[in-house]
């Protein structure tokens, strides 16, 4: 894609295309703003403390941030997202130090929530005020958060407006310290598939964030949904999977085919962040290397 002259005179006629490539590509890059979740860098999991106190309960990948940041930088991401409990074992300078050291902007963190079951939701909201008020500190424009318990008797008809209820709070603290707030529907809640989607996007007013991934693997169809609701979207998670057998995969393979999903965001004339995510890949940083190099080609 880039060429390298070593006679101009020879080669200046190769030299408008190159340039004109790479204008396209920054102009896209501006427009769409790259970051990556630094999830991939190791087992996924959470607190062991958070099963008998809900505030102490977050998400956690077992792993060397550092190396990841560094990592999303070499690729050629500008921004990065991490789980709440990552960003909490750092203080703000030395979150700061981090992200100077690497180049890097933090986009967006993520916690998550049972929300639907009274007596613990205001431990559960102080936990994610606590996140809020950290990603206010360095700057950061997105909390993201994801949850709706599933009981273990099934589904009550109160469990989405409890659910919304609580989204609408989560907003409010977002807000209230100037970043945007996200619901991002999850396999294993009670918000997966169209349906729900839609279901809970009427009764809250907090924005949709929508993990590609997860709306496919639920029956959805990731474009038709960003279309639908174009108005509450502001961040996106870009992320491949494939069915049988279940994994997330980068961009460029699986069962979802991407382009369409960008020409929908395209069409919407999505204009902010999207985070592109791989849970979890041998070679993190090879994993890495490969979404971006599909994302150059697709945009």
């Amino acid at each position: 894609m880039f060429f390298f002259c070593r006679n101009l005179k020879n080669d200046l006629c190769q030299l408008p295309n190159t340039l004109a490539w790479e204008k396209n590509w920054e102009e896209k890059m501006n427009e769409w703003r790259l970051a990556y979740q630094a999830n991939c860098w190791g087992p996924l999991g959470g607190d062991a403390v958070g099963v008998t106190s809900s505030s102490q309960l977050v998400y956690r990948t077992f792993g060397d941030m550092e190396r990841a940041f560094v990592d999303i930088a070499e690729a050629g991401f500008t921004g990065v997202e991490l789980f709440d409990g990552n960003l909490l074992d750092y203080s703000a300078v030395e979150f700061r130090a981090l992200l100077k050291r690497t180049g890097l902007r933090l986009v967006a963190g993520y916690s998550g929530a049972n929300f639907i079951f009274d007596d613990i939701l205001p431990e559960e909201l102080s936990r994610i005020t606590r996140v809020a008020d950290r990603l206010a500190e360095l700057d950061a424009p997105h909390l993201v958060v994801g949850g709706g318990a599933k009981r273990c008797d099934g589904v009550k008809s109160t469990d989405y407006h409890k659910l919304g209820a609580a989204l609408d709070r989560v907003k409010y603290i977002a807000e209230k310290r100037g970043l945007t707030g996200h619901y991002h529907p999850h396999l294993s809640t009670i918000v997966e598939g169209p349906e729900t989607v839609d279901q809970i996007f009427s009764i809250t007013a907090i924005d949709f964030c929508p993990d590609t991934a997860h709306l496919a693997a639920a029956g959805g169809n990731p474009a038709d949904l960003i279309r639908a609701h174009k108005n509450r979207i502001s961040y996106v998670h870009l992320k491949g999977l494939q069915k049988d057998p279940f994994e997330f995969t980068p961009l460029d393979r699986g069962d979802i085919p991407t382009g369409p999903i960008i020409d929908a965001l395209k069409e919407v004339g999505f204009d902010g962040w999207i985070c592109t995510e791989l849970d979890a890949w041998d070679d993190p940083a090879e994993g890495a290397r490969t979404n971006m190099n599909y994302l150059k080609q697709a945009l």
